[in-house]
């Protein structure tokens, strides 16, 4: 790991224990590179504002569970992965999924995994996908956050298998065929 990349790790960390405390919208950069002993400058050099931060560390997180689905994972293996990370990650999945900021994590992570639905079925068909299939997919993403950060803002009641089970039902038929057997 680079030094630009341990220094963003050191502010995610500092962010991290900021959102234990205190809501991401009330956290201020001054508190964040305080926390770290770093500068207002090496925040900006990094990133352009918190939610940038926490975006970043979230497709830190997200590449971990993600990169294997299609290739060595199933769908509801990925998908379990992609909770237990989230479990393991409870308290800043809590306090950034509380965000309303219009560059909060659920606009970012609506994005990371729409286009990456898009691109694996892009890669199944070898063709563009037609605008019904982008309307189920854009629905679904939208339900299946939706229903993320419920479980997360709610206490992570159910299993993350059982989570991964109720999305994969959830897919529209013409997704669950295209999405099955990745």
């Amino acid at each position: 790991m680079d030094a630009s990349e341990r220094t963003k790790y050191k502010l995610a960390e500092a962010v991290k224990d900021l959102m234990a405390e205190t809501a991401v919208d009330r956290i201020t950069v001054k508190q964040i590179v305080e926390r770290c002993g770093l500068t207002r400058q090496t925040f900006y050099r990094n990133f352009k504002d918190k939610y940038d931060l926490v975006n970043w560390y979230f497709d830190k997180l997200a590449i971990v569970s993600f990169k294997q689905m299609g290739v060595s994972l199933t769908l509801k293996e990925g998908l379990i992965k992609k909770f237990e990370f989230i479990k393991g990650e409870r308290h800043f999945f809590t306090a950034a999924f509380k965000s309303e900021d219009h560059n909060s994590l659920l606009q970012h992570d609506y994005e990371f995994i729409y286009r990456f639905y898009t691109d694996i079925i892009k890669k199944k068909i070898q063709k563009e996908i037609s605008p019904d299939i982008r309307f189920l997919l854009e629905m679904y993403c939208r339900g299946s956050i939706y229903m993320t950060v419920q479980w997360v803002t709610q206490g992570m009641k159910r299993s993350t298998g059982e989570m991964a089970d109720l999305l994969i039902r959830a897919l529209p038929p013409e997704l669950a065929k295209l999405l099955k057997d990745l």
